[in-house]
């Protein structure tokens, strides 16, 4: 098996045995839980369009190791062609699912421990990448969606690792042996992790010396023995539980985040990619936040899909032609084409790593996610300007199908007369889905703090751009000598 299908991704997890915690309690059946299974359904809307022959050509490659022809979420960037492809996808994917399809942060992991792995072994005469390489064509030959798991908890901020009162909130070695290694943390936020079938776990920030047990990076099965999983919570979600679709929004997809729980866990040494090589988990941290601040091409995909709700929202209430709602659409459409021109920009002036592997513009990628912690929070305010109030006040589906209620929803929450009432309803659940549901934490709260906080990208920022070169060229301009 080279590429699985949707189906096939679904009967994958089913033959996982995940510890998974929702509501304080274990969960019997993770890929049938109503909060969980749009989730999946999302992830396996990856698997599925790369079986399109009208997508191939974005959502396929072809392996660099084998020359097999693959899922482009497993493909390490051969060429600055990969690296726009992979902002097409993006795009694409955020339009045909509204929210986060789970599969980027395991990508972008993949390709920053290609690079980062042969520089380690280049300086040190290590062989991380040689076991990398074979890691990989096992994702690539099975076709895994893979977690990227690189935030601890951090407890307290102002103190390194090795200085928390609780040495368990960064994740680190507390034992090696001739086999392997045993870890122990855990890891917050975790995109997809429960629809993954294998976690790489990263350091999450440069290090000293006297933090080298936790400079680690490795892959496990996602249900290996000492690790579990804690379900978050999102905006509304247990609308999920409730009978009829239409108070969801997004009836067909979402996502989901949880706490990773690494409890005194076992890796292979053949699954270790960075042990106590302390020098390089800024440099791993940094190639892994560039390519993931240029996956957020997917929020220029939802952002379609707001847009598209608004309009339609607007044709609904027949205010489409009013002069101050298209030009609220206009600006909507500016600002998420700025952000696709961020996404494709970083791409394209990417360059080749030593390793082979092509890796975006750290500089760009950075302004592009600057812009994503601002943009997506613009647009939704003027989505729900069109929208109007009674997207938030609106009864529910219940409501509407109960006789002794659903007449007056029918006949005081119509618009346009050619319109039904339900399309109506449906259209601005959508936009609140997306606005403050729970495909808002994909699409608003992960834009702010996804691939680092937005101070994150703003120091990027000032140690990469050259101010000297931009302050010799307007001195010469101006006449004064060096």
């Amino acid at each position: 098996m080279t590429m699985m299908t949707a189906e096939q991704y679904e009967n994958s997890l089913r033959n996982l045995n995940l510890v998974v915690y929702l509501f304080g309690k274990q969960l019997k059946n993770v890929v049938e839980h109503p909060m969980i299974r749009p989730s999946m359904h999302a992830v396996a809307k990856t698997y599925e369009m790369a079986h399109r022959p009208e997508h191939a050509d974005i959502m396929t490659a072809t392996s660099h190791i084998t020359g097999k022809k693959i899922n482009r979420f497993t493909h390490i960037h051969q060429s600055v062609d990969d690296l726009v492809k992979k902002s097409k996808m993006g795009r694409l994917l955020g339009r045909e699912t509204g929210c986060c399809f789970q599969r980027c942060v395991g990508m972008d992991a993949l390709n920053a421990l290609s690079i980062v792995t042969y520089n380690m072994d280049q300086k040190n005469g290590s062989d991380y990448h040689q076991r990398f390489l074979t890691y990989l064509e096992y994702v690539q030959e099975n076709d895994l969606t893979c977690d990227g798991a690189m935030t601890d908890p951090k407890g307290d901020r102002s103190l390194p690792p090795h200085k928390q009162p609780d040495p368990d909130l960064y994740l680190h070695v507390v034992e090696e042996n001739g086999d392997g290694i045993v870890v122990r943390g855990a890891k917050a936020h975790q995109t997809g992790a429960v629809n993954s079938h294998e976690i790489i776990v990263m350091p999450t920030m440069s290090m000293r010396k006297e933090d080298q047990d936790y400079a680690v990076s490795f892959a496990l099965p996602a249900d290996a023995h000492g690790i579990l999983y804690i379900m978050g919570r999102q905006s509304c979600d247990t609308r999920k539980l409730e009978q009829g679709k239409l108070d969801q929004g997004n009836i067909l997809f979402g996502g989901h985040e949880a706490l990773v729980v690494f409890d005194d866990v076992f890796v292979p040494w053949d699954r270790v990619f960075m042990f106590k090589d302390y020098e390089f988990a800024g440099e791993l941290v940094e190639k892994f936040a560039a390519y993931h601040r240029q996956s957020y091409a997917c929020k220029v995909g939802v952002g379609d899909v707001l847009i598209g709700a608004s309009q339609t929202a607007a044709e609904y209430n027949n205010v489409a032609k009013v002069s101050h709602i298209k030009d609220k659409i206009i600006e909507m459409n500016h600002l998420n084409e700025t952000l696709y021109c961020g996404c494709i920009a970083c791409a394209s002036e990417g360059s080749q790593e030593p390793s082979g592997t092509y890796s975006v513009n750290t500089l760009l990628a950075n302004i592009h996610k600057q812009n994503v912690t601002r943009f997506p929070y613009e647009i939704s305010r003027m989505a729900q300007d069109v929208a109007g109030g009674l997207m938030v006040t609106m009864p529910s589906e219940m409501d509407l199908t109960a006789p002794e209620t659903g007449k007056w929803l029918e006949k005081y929450f119509a618009a346009n007369c050619e319109v039904p009432t339900l399309n109506r309803m449906r259209i601005l659940r959508l936009i609140e889905n997306l606005t403050l549901g729970t495909a808002a934490v994909g699409y608003l709260t992960e834009s702010m703090h996804g691939a680092g906080s937005p101070q994150a990208q703003r120091i990027m920022i000032s140690r990469l751009v050259d101010m000297m070169e931009k302050t010799k060229a307007a001195r010469k301009l101006c006449g004064i000598e060096e």
